[in-house]
C-alpha cells in the first residue's frame, strides 16, 4: 500500500509552495487547497493517501475538517499543522484522530520523517486489511453454513445482529448441527476479527484438568505442572472463547466461570494474582439447559448470564429443503480435497438422502457423501451408493409434493446438467428457460381455456409477447 498522492491545505501561499516543491521532489503527486471548504471538496472527489492540513483556515478549520474526514474517509491519514504550539491544540488534534501534529516553522526533515512513518503505517494497514479479508472470506456465513430454509435464514439474521456487539451468545442444537461454525461466524464477523478464536470442549476434558485448561496454572500447582501455563481465557484475550458442550461442565467450575464473566478476570490454578481478561463468550450445548437448571445440575444464574442471545439450530430432519444444497456443497468440497472430478447425485440418490432421518445431522450427511465419493467409481452417485441410509416412514423427501418448487427445480436441474461439460458455450440459460417457460405458458393457457388475453394478464406480459413466445416455443393452440 504505497504512498503516492498527498493533499496540502493551507491559506498561506508560501507554505503551500514550499511543501509542494519538497513533496514533488520526492516523487509524490501533490494537490493544493487554499482553505478548508476547497480541501473538503477535493477529499470528497478524490482519493488521497495523506492530507496535511493547517489548523486555522478560512471557512472550515483544520480540526473541523479532520472531523469530517474521520466520518467520510476513515482510511485517509491526516497530519495537522499549527503556528501555535499549545498543548491544547496538540491534544485536541490527536483526540480527534489526527495521525500526527507538527508546529510551524518546521524543518523539511520533519516532513520527510512523517512521510516515512505514514508509508510504513499504510503498509501495515494494508497487510492487516488483507489478513482480515482473508479471515472473513474463510469464515463467511454463506460459505460455511449452508441452507436457505426459514430456520437458517433466522440464524443468519441473528448472527448479523449479535456479531457487531459483545453480548454473550448461547448456541443450542443437537450434535452435528454446526454449533462451532455459528460461533466462528459470530467471531469472524465481529470487531474482534484478527484476534484469537479459542475453542474448548468442556465434555472432552477430564474434570480434574478442565479448570487448569480454562484458567491456566502456575508452576508446581499440581503434579506435572513443571511450568506456568496460560489458560483458554488468557489465550483468547481480546478475542472470543467458545465453550462447547457447556452443559457438561461440573457445578464447581460453573461458579468460577460465572465469576470470570462478572469480574472479567481470572486466577490461575495455584496462583493468587487476578489477571484481567477481555473475552467475548460464545457457549454451546446439545442439552436442554433449562431442564438441567430445574434438576439442579446447572446454575440458574450462569444460565441467564450465558443466555443473553440464544441461537437455536434445528436438526437437519426439520430443514430437509436444505439437503440438496448441502449435498452439492459437500460433493464439491470432498472432490476438491481428493483432487477428483466433481461427482453428482442422481434423482434416486437425492431421494434417499432427503428421506433419511439424519440423527447425526449435517456431520452425518458430510460423512455419507465422503464415503460415497471414496467408494464409488462412477461420476454419478446412485441410490446404491447410499444403501445404508433407510428412508423414515411417513417422511416426505425433498422434491416430493410437500417440497418447495425451488427444491424440486434444484434437484431436476442438477440431474439434467450432469453432462454440463458436453454443452456448447451459451446454451444453458436459454435451454433451461425454454423448458420452464413452455409448460408454464401451456398450463396457464389451459386454465384460461386458451384465452390469450387472460393468459397474458395472469403471466404479467403483453399479448404480443405471449404470441411471440407461443410461436418460438412451438406450443400447439387448442380450442375447447
Amino acid at each position: 500500500m504505497s504512498l503516492t498522492r498527498i493533499l496540502v491545505a493551507d491559506d498561506e501561499e508560501s507554505m503551500r509552495w514550499v511543501l509542494s516543491k519538497a513533496l514533488k521532489r520526492k516523487g509524490f503527486s501533490v494537490d493544493l487547497a487554499i482553505d478548508g471548504r476547497q480541501a473538503l471538496a477535493m477529499i470528497q472527489d478524490n482519493s488521497y493517501d495523506l492530507a496535511i492540513l493547517d489548523i486555522k483556515m478560512p471557512g472550515i478549520s483544520g480540526l473541523d475538517l479532520l472531523d469530517k474526514v474521520r466520518e467520510q474517509k476513515k482510511e485517509l491519514l491526516v497530519v495537522i499543522m499549527t503556528a501555535e504550539a499549545s498543548m491544547k491544540n496538540a491534544v485536541e488534534a490527536m483526540k480527534r484522530g489526527a495521525y500526527d501534529y507538527i508546529t510551524k516553522p518546521f524543518d523539511l526533515d520533519v516532513i520527510d520523517a512523517i512521510i516515512e512513518k505514514v508509508a510504513r503505517a499504510r503498509e501495515v494497514a494494508g497487510q492487516v486489511t488483507m489478513l482480515k479479508q482473508e479471515l472473513k472470506d474463510r469464515y463467511q456465513v454463506e460459505k460455511n453454513i449452508i441452507g436457505n430454509s426459514p430456520a437458517m435464514r433466522e440464524v443468519y439474521k441473528t448472527i448479523g445482529k449479535v456479531a457487531v456487539s459483545d453480548v454473550t451468545v448461547l448456541v443450542q442444537g443437537e450434535s452435528g448441527t454446526g454449533k462451532e461454525l455459528v460461533a466462528r461466524a459470530v467471531h469472524f464477523n465481529s470487531g474482534r476479527l484478527g484476534k484469537p478464536f479459542v475453542a474448548i470442549n468442556c465434555a472432552a476434558i477430564p474434570k480434574e484438568l478442565l479448570e487448569s485448561e480454562l484458567f491456566g496454572s502456575e508452576k508446581g500447582a499440581f503434579t506435572g505442572a513443571v511450568e506456568r501455563k496460560l489458560g483458554k481465557f488468557e489465550q483468547a484475550n481480546q478475542g472470543t472463547l467458545f465453550l462447547d458442550e457447556i452443559g457438561d461442565m461440573p457445578l464447581d467450575l460453573q461458579a468460577k466461570i460465572l465469576r470470570v464473566l462478572q469480574e472479567r478476570e481470572v486466577t490461575r490454578t495455584g496462583g493468587n494474582q487476578s489477571i484481567p481478561v477481555d473475552v467475548r463468550i460464545v457457549a454451546a450445548t446439545n442439552q436442554e439447559l433449562m431442564e438441567k437448571v430445574r434438576q439442579k445440575e446447572f446454575r440458574e444464574d450462569l444460565f441467564y448470564r450465558l443466555n443473553v442471545v440464544p441461537i437455536n439450530l434445528v436438526p437437519l430432519r426439520e430443514r430437509r429443503e436444505d439437503i440438496p444444497q448441502l449435498v452439492q456443497y459437500f460433493l464439491n468440497r470432498v472432490c476438491t480435497e481428493m483432487d477428483v472430478p466433481t461427482k453428482q447425485c442422481s434423482d434416486e440418490a437425492m431421494t434417499v438422502l432427503t428421506g433419511h432421518s439424519w440423527p447425526g445431522n449435517v456431520r452425518e450427511l458430510e460423512n455419507a457423501i465422503k464415503r460415497a465419493v471414496i467408494l464409488s467409481n462412477d461420476q454419478l452417485l446412485t441410490g446404491d451408493d447410499f444403501s445404508g441410509l433407510e428412508p423414515v416412514s411417513g417422511v416426505e423427501p425433498a422434491g416430493s409434493k410437500d417440497a418447495s418448487l425451488e427444491v424440486i427445480v434444484d434437484g431436476k436441474l442438477r440431474a439434467c446438467l450432469k453432462g454440463i461439460e458436453q454443452l456448447e458455450k451459451g446454451e444453458i440459460h436459454s435451454m433451461v428457460l425454454e423448458q420452464v417457460e413452455r409448460p408454464l405458458i401451456r398450463i396457464i393457457l389451459e386454465k384460461t381455456r386458451w384465452n390469450q388475453v387472460k393468459a397474458a394478464d395472469i403471466l404479467g406480459i403483453n399479448r404480443n409477447t405471449l404470441r411471440k413466445k407461443i410461436s418460438e416455443l412451438g406450443i400447439e393452440l387448442k380450442r375447447d
